[in-house]
């Protein structure tokens, strides 16, 4: 089991939700954090709590859909922090509209945050993981990234994307000591349905019902931060709803069936 004990982790979308939960958790292990948003004032919120559990914390704040930017980003984390051993890429956004009403600028900002960003960043910090000779690089996809749904057309095109990405790189970094772990969710209590994007582009608002009921961020953070320690390769985080993803692959039938009753209106 790895220790994270003064390791370096840096983790975007970190002002909230899984996040912020993965934040407290990595400060109770005892990792240095390096703690990236847009909402500055809230990262020095959750970078307050990290130094009341005496961890180490430095913030960054990024606007993650600027990836022009990214190269000055990863070279003034490194300038102040030296190394980078686990790098989570959570940060994200949903949807919450059907496919034929959904305005292709839409598509294209979802797969933005989603899929390039990701990648991006995490293109920028292989080189220094492949130079110290290790590392582990964490991508939160979704259990839409195993299966479509109704209303998640490009939120689940994204997390697809996100899949294919980091299975292939796990398999080219397999000699290098550098690890991958692909994080998909179900229905964890964070606000990323109230911050889902309608087809007008607006936050639809709404916290999910399922949602609401779903797992804590907290316990979710606890079982993403044990499969790092144990080098998982592919993950899922949830309760029942996991079910959907052995459904959709032993019971495809039985998976087109459920979805076709979900009201899409």
């Amino acid at each position: 089991m790895k220790n994270l004990k003064n390791k370096v982790v840096w983790i975007t979308g970190a002002s909230s939700g899984i996040g912020e939960a993965l934040a407290y958790e990595m400060a109770r292990q005892g990792a240095r954090l390096v703690l990236t948003a847009r909402n500055k004032q809230k990262l020095n919120e959750v970078k307050l709590n990290c130094e009341k559990l005496s961890a180490e914390c430095f913030v960054y704040e990024a606007d993650l859909f600027e990836v022009s930017g990214f190269n000055n980003l990863v070279e003034s984390v490194l300038k102040q922090v030296g190394v980078i051993d686990v790098l989570i890429n959570n940060a994200g956004m949903s949807q919450r509209s059907l496919a034929k009403d959904t305005p292709i600028d839409n598509d294209r900002k979802i797969m933005e945050l989603n899929y390039f960003s990701v990648v991006a960043l995490t293109k920028l910090v292989l080189p220094h993981m492949l130079q110290q000779g290790s590392g582990h690089v964490v991508a939160v996809s979704s259990i839409v990234g195993k299966f479509g749904f109704p209303l998640r057309s490009a939120y689940a095109a994204s997390k697809h994307a996100i899949q294919g990405f980091f299975e292939s790189l796990d398999a080219e970094l397999s000699a290098h000591n550098i690890n991958v772990t692909i994080v998909s969710p179900g229905r964890i209590q964070t606000n990323i349905s109230k911050h889902a994007l309608l087809a007008d582009g607006t936050a639809n608002g709404v916290m999910d019902p399922g949602q609401e009921t779903g797992l804590s961020s907290e316990k979710c953070a606890a079982v993403i931060v044990k499969a790092i320690k144990n080098d998982k390769k592919d993950i899922l985080v949830g309760k029942k709803e996991l079910l959907m993803v052995y459904i959709h692959k032993f019971l495809p039938f039985l998976y087109r069936s459920m979805t076709k009753k979900i009201d899409h209106t």
